[in-house]
């Protein structure tokens, strides 16, 4: 009698574990060793090609590859432009006049269109370059997993809703990327990434302006100078998000947090007295911890609702269906 419960059990398990196997195997480090064995390579000299034009280029790209994650997936949607069945997110609130180096990936996509047409996904491309320009600013690197395919959608909506606000507080925040399967801990990761780049004034002008308690008045002084108060006056003026090596992949961010010289209100949430600050203070003390959780970080992200197998297409450039 106790016989047929055993086998049924028995026979769920192995189909779960089945599934999980299926699942973990649709991304691979090796998923192009057999079809575009020199992809990889071809990618990086691409990227170390465009980081060493503009330093800055390596925080867009980092930046391109989250805001493509938090919409839709890892799919490459970002890439895609306006058409008239297609809402670009380019043209989303968080992404317009913002998001950069779509002529880097495009560039990158043409290189590997010469060894392999039709092998390599921009998704794909756009994962890789994430890494490779992590590397070439002094960044850690990981063992990114290949073989997404492309969107043949975009959506402007999700972009606006899904992506954070450099306005948002811990518990916004937190929320948000745990709608994505992340922790708290990923997320102070992953902000991490604001050691490099830069923001422009009407994201950081109400901080910089608020006189409050939260923020060095040394720190906001200096901001100021190239942000005026009025709306509309110097808002796209830029300031970096790291004043000390906007440049360097490290962890003078979190110092920064902890010193009240968050640029974005977001930024300085991460230290505010909350659930994060100690994390925030570790990474700050240990900065092997924050890259090892940051590559981490960036894996889990990578994960997030792949196209896969017979789903998706693999895009010839990567701002057109085709």
């Amino acid at each position: 009698m106790d016989s047929f419960p055993t086998i049924a059990v028995i026979s769920i398990l192995v189909l779960f574990l089945a599934n999980s196997i299926r699942t973990e195997a649709q991304l691979s480090p090796t998923f192009y060793d057999a079809t575009c064995p020199q992809a990889l390579d071809a990618i990086r000299t691409s990227i170390r090609r465009a980081v060493s034009r503009e330093r800055r280029m390596a925080a867009s790209l980092i930046r391109l590859h989250f805001h493509d994650c938090f919409v839709q997936g890892c799919d490459g949607s970002i890439l895609l432009d306006e058409t008239p069945t297609i809402q670009s997110e380019k043209t989303a609130r968080p992404n317009n006049n913002s998001t950069r180096g779509f002529e880097v990936i495009e560039a990158a996509k043409r290189e590997v269109e010469k060894i392999c047409p039709g092998v390599v996904s921009c998704a794909d491309i756009l994962s890789v370059a994430a890494r490779d320009a992590s590397v070439a600013v002094g960044g850690p690197t990981w063992q990114v997993k290949l073989g997404r395919r492309d969107s043949t959608t975009a959506s402007r909506s999700a972009a606006e809703s899904n992506l954070p606000s450099p306005f948002a507080n811990l518990r916004d925040l937190i929320i948000n990327f745990q709608n994505k399967g992340l922790s708290a801990r990923d997320m102070v990761a992953l902000s991490g990434s604001h050691t490099l780049g830069q923001a422009q004034c009407f994201v950081f002008r109400n901080r910089v302006y608020s006189n409050g308690t939260d923020i060095d008045a040394g720190f906001a002084s200096t901001r100021r100078r190239h942000c005026p108060p009025a709306v509309g006056n110097g808002d796209s003026n830029l300031a970096p998000l790291d004043l000390v090596t906007p440049n360097s992949f490290d962890n003078n961010y979190f110092k920064n947090l902890m010193r009240k010289k968050g640029l974005l209100i977001s930024d300085q949430a991460l230290f505010s007295g909350g659930s994060t600050d100690s994390i925030v203070s570790e990474y700050s003390r240990n900065p092997r911890t924050f890259l090892s959780d940051f590559a981490s970080a960036m894996v889990k992200m990578g994960d997030l609702e792949p196209l896969t197998g017979a789903s998706g297409i693999i895009r010839r450039v990567c701002s057109a269906v085709s």
